[in-house]
């Protein structure tokens, strides 16, 4: 199954030349697998879940797409999912069906950093990549695969801005490579335990309303004001992307213990691209168990929604 949801991958520009004046998600996906001669030979069906730019990503369409993958990954003969999702939200989502679906087969995003229609777009290169990925025996969990490397979902992480090898998977380093339709392993698959974020199912499934949650950042002259507001604003849950070891200035740390004290969940993730929040004794707020601030975002929402 081949199931679109937009992004650069499906963009359209009006020159070829230009990499980024375009509108992202304009062709639909079966037309993107039309273009790709390398898939003609695999039994493939294609379903539009959404048509967005994955700056704009939001629940509703996390909601659907979660929806339609559980439904087929309950499909007898269907070997795996590829997702076309665009890049700038690409580690959000790939985490969050991560955590709701746990899954034994593979589901494999892919994307591109160049439109349909450039001179040499990488989009028809990463589908092929990702079709072969997901066809691969023994794959399982969630993956995402760009430039033709492989990376988990939990590790991923978008590290470019404009290079066509745009994602990292940081320490870890990446699970393999797809080299010429065949995958080169390199580390294990991803766990696919079911984990307590996966009660959250049942409630997105009704469409129950999302708890808000937000990321604020420790930076020079952090003062808490911003805590303070979005608490005026119902937040319910707040991620602090702290420097260094998630360290916090004394103010912004204050507002943030006064928010626990009323209520809000609050997690302490490193606005640092390498490494993770070690524990210490002397914490006085919960880390992000090793997650990005985007990741622990959506931990978070999903354990409130649960």
């Amino acid at each position: 199954m081949v199931l679109g949801t937009g992004g650069t991958i499906a963009g359209r520009s009006g020159t070829a030349h230009d990499n980024l004046g375009y509108t992202a998600a304009q062709v639909g996906v079966e037309a993107l697998l039309a273009s790709v001669p390398a898939v003609q030979g695999v039994e493939l069906v294609a379903e539009q879940v959404a048509q967005v730019d994955s700056k704009d990503m939001g629940y509703a369409v996390w909601r659907q797409l979660a929806l339609r993958c559980a439904h087929w990954l309950t499909q007898p003969g269907v070997e795996g999912l590829v997702i076309t999702h665009g890049t700038d939200t690409l580690e959000e989502t790939a985490y969050f069906l991560h955590a709701v679906l746990a899954p034994s087969r593979p589901v494999v995003l892919t994307c591109a950093m160049r439109p349909a229609t450039a001179l040499a777009p990488d989009g028809p290169q990463n589908l092929a990549d990702a079709v072969a990925l997901a066809a691969t025996p023994g794959a399982r969990g969630v993956l995402a695969v760009c430039a033709g490397t492989v990376h988990g979902a939990l590790e991923v992480a978008k590290s470019h801005t404009y290079r066509l090898d745009a994602f990292s998977s940081g320490d870890a380093g990446p699970i393999g490579w797809i080299e010429e339709g065949t995958l080169r392993l390199a580390r294990n698959w991803p766990d696919v335990q079911a984990g307590r974020a996966q009660d959250a199912m049942e409630r997105i499934a009704a469409g129950v309303s999302w708890p808000r949650v937000e990321i604020v950042m420790n930076h020079a002259g952090a003062d808490g004001a911003i805590v303070r507001a979005l608490q005026a604003q119902g937040v319910d849950g707040i991620v602090v992307a702290g420097t260094g070891n998630g360290s916090l200035g004394v103010a912004l740390q204050d507002a943030l213990l006064q928010a626990v004290r009323d209520g809000v969940r609050v997690v302490r993730a490193t606005r640092c691209a390498g490494g993770r929040v070690l524990p210490h004794g002397s914490d006085v707020l919960p880390d992000s168990n090793g997650l990005s601030p985007v990741k622990a975002r959506v931990a978070l929402l999903l354990e409130l929604l649960a």
